[in-house]
């Protein structure tokens, strides 16, 4: 007999850089709708959180990946107001021009240094990020 517990939803986020600028999509659903964030969203029953993470930046900007690299794990309690979700965050190398789909009204490459107001936990994740590309 498996015995289910409910726990904390699982998210992946994926962080693309090409030429000092980072994608990102413009959320069409609360919460944070018209914020701009990391492609990403929930991981699948029966999907490992690599497959979530290549299938939601498909799904969001049409783009495939080549590679992904763990950035880390973000679970904070308060990084989602809804049902405070763990994001594993990656850091991805994709191919193709960005068009946006699924729940992303836009799409945007935007300069590291000048970013907008992000969604979630995001800016926390791009900032470990550029101390990441330092290391």
């Amino acid at each position: 007999m498996i015995i289910m517990r409910q726990g904390r939803p699982t998210t992946t986020d994926a962080i693309i850089v090409k030429n000092g600028k980072i994608l990102l999509i413009k959320r069409d659903h609360d919460p944070f709708e018209g914020y701009w964030a990391l492609p990403g969203g929930y991981i699948d029953f029966n999907e490992t959180a690599e497959q979530a993470c290549k299938r939601e930046v498909k799904e969001e900007t049409n783009m495939k990946t080549r590679s992904l690299r763990l950035l880390g794990i973000y679970s904070s309690p308060k990084r989602d107001i809804r049902n405070q979700t763990v994001a594993v965050a990656y850091i991805i190398k994709a191919d193709g021009k960005p068009k946006a789909g699924d729940d992303a009204a836009d799409t945007k490459w935007f300069p590291l240094n000048k970013l907008p107001k992000l969604a979630f936990d995001h800016a926390q994740m791009i900032k470990d990020y550029k101390k990441f590309k330092k290391d």
